[in-house]
């Protein structure tokens, strides 16, 4: 306790609390013995009031499990609307992309001629107009090389559902998709030119 503030009296007794001290004393004792048993529950463990994570016995599995039988699932075939047998349609198909592509390249010379003749010239100008009109004739010779692929596509389609062997199709589909690479290539360039 700290004694009271004020002349000391050095008389050798010990000097007396000051009341201030003495009052916070007195209202110190019962809130410390009120907190003290809330503290004490702090040190109890909870595994008495909680139940164990761990796995019970009812939760253990017993017993055998055999898999059920399953029926096979049969798969109706898809219909492609492309007459005989893959091979054949494959060979057809991928013919049918390169005619395409030879018309392609056939008129590809003159678009690229009336594309460079039609730089800088207005929108609506008849260099302009011309280059447009080789465009969309390059653009149809594109388009039947895009039929070719949607077809090849959809043979593509109706093996993966069928679990069949795709890589015929596979090999034929990647030389379509390269000569309809070149052709984008081409017009995008052309494109590019005109506008």
């Amino acid at each position: 306790m700290e004694a009271c503030p004020g002349p000391s009296l050095d008389t050798g007794a010990s000097p007396q609390p000051c009341y201030a001290a003495r009052t916070m004393m007195r209202r110190c004792y019962p809130i410390a013995l009120c907190v003290a048993p809330l503290l004490g529950g702090c040190a109890t463990s909870a595994s008495d009031r909680y139940p164990s994570l761990a796995t019970r016995d009812i939760e253990r599995a017993q017993g055998q499990f055999e898999p059920v039988a399953s029926t096979r699932l049969d798969v109706p075939p898809v219909e492609t609307g492309l007459v005989g047998d893959l091979g054949t349609r494959l060979a057809a198909l991928v013919a049918q992309a390169r005619e395409a592509h030879a018309d392609f390249t056939a008129a590809q010379g003159s678009a690229a001629r009336l594309a460079a003749a039609a730089r800088g010239s207005s929108a609506g100008s008849d260099s302009w107009a011309a280059a447009q009109v080789a465009l969309a004739d390059l653009d149809s010779a594109r388009s039947q090389s895009a039929i070719a692929l949607g077809d090849l596509d959809i043979l593509f389609v109706a093996a993966s559902v069928e679990a069949q062997d795709r890589a015929a199709i596979d090999s034929a589909r990647a030389q379509v998709i390269d000569l309809v690479k070149q052709e984008d290539a081409v017009l995008e360039q052309l494109r590019a030119q005109v506008r």
